[in-house]
């Protein structure tokens, strides 16, 4: 005696063919994206625009631009706050578009580790 699934249920060889391309096509696209983010560029400024933080999508700072204002031999905690601020809005700036961008594919599934 065979057992049934309910109309809808299962599907059998043809369904999880369908899923296994769905999948592959997710990746494909995920792959794509995370290429394309990678390669973007980011401009981030703190200290009212005193320091500005250039870095791309793997969080890799490409220059720090110091305007000579903030420059206080006597003051080097100021310029320390300053340049540890930006950094890490550079960083987060990066995390929030590439969790942003790969939701869009992903429809919100919260899959750690592939971005």
């Amino acid at each position: 005696m065979k057992a049934r699934l309910p109309h809808g249920m299962g599907g059998g060889p043809s369904n999880m063919q369908a899923m296994i391309r769905q999948a592959q096509k997710m990746q494909d696209e995920m792959a794509a994206l995370q290429e394309d983010l990678d390669a973007r560029e980011y401009e981030i400024s703190a200290g009212g625009g005193a320091v500005k933080i250039r870095s791309d999508g793997k969080k890799t700072v490409l220059s720090i631009d110091i305007q000579p204002e903030i420059v206080d031999p006597d003051d080097i905690e100021t310029l320390t706050d300053v340049l540890t601020a930006a950094v890490n809005e550079a960083i987060k700036k990066v995390d929030d578009v590439n969790t942003e961008e790969m939701s869009k594919i992903t429809g919100g599934i919260n899959m750690p580790g592939l971005f």
